[in-house]
């Protein structure tokens, strides 16, 4: 078995990619409503600052800041996939169990990345208000609904137009 090592930041930021199995498939957006109650859940129980998210059809791309003495990202990780298939099975939405009695929807791990320096956060953060755009599903970034987008606009960090035409580069796409 191979031994996944993740870098521990105390207090840090951290970039995700939480992916479906059935890369096919729009549960995420289909069910937004519980996907949003069950990170709310995870918030509670162990708070985030959520710098930025980006739902998309199969994946989601998390930016979180934890607290300055915590590390425990994966334990949030793992209850937000628990409280969303749970929601999901109570709304009626048929989810067999796999074979290791998972719920068989999400992929078994995730992608992480620490983030460095305000560089790196920048470069996360327009990728997550990108990626949209990237996987074709929307022109510009304002028409996708389910993303952090429209918090930065609303904070006058972005306008409206950020990404809106064909040509932008982000940074590190060189």
């Amino acid at each position: 078995m191979v031994n996944y090592r993740r870098m521990r930041v105390a207090g840090g930021t951290y970039f995700f990619t939480l992916t479906l199995k059935d890369r096919r498939s729009d549960l995420l957006v289909r069910h937004i409503d519980l996907l949003r109650d069950a990170l709310r859940q995870v918030k509670r129980r162990r708070p985030f600052t959520l710098s930025a998210v980006v739902v998309m059809p199969d994946h989601v791309h998390l930016l979180l800041q934890l607290p300055e003495t915590d590390t425990n990202y994966s334990a949030r990780l793992r209850d937000f996939k628990m409280l969303f298939v749970k929601a999901l099975r109570a709304a009626g939405e048929p989810i067999r169990s796999g074979v290791r009695g998972d719920a068989g929807i999400w992929q078994a791990r995730f992608w992480e990345h620490t983030i460095r320096d305000e560089r790196d956060l920048a470069a996360h953060i327009d990728y997550i208000h990108f990626n949209s755009v990237k996987h074709g599903h929307v022109s510009r970034a304002v028409d996708w609904p389910y993303s952090s987008f429209h918090r930065y606009v609303r904070q006058g960090l972005l306008s409206g137009d950020w990404a809106g035409g064909e040509g932008l580069e982000l940074a590190g796409d060189g």
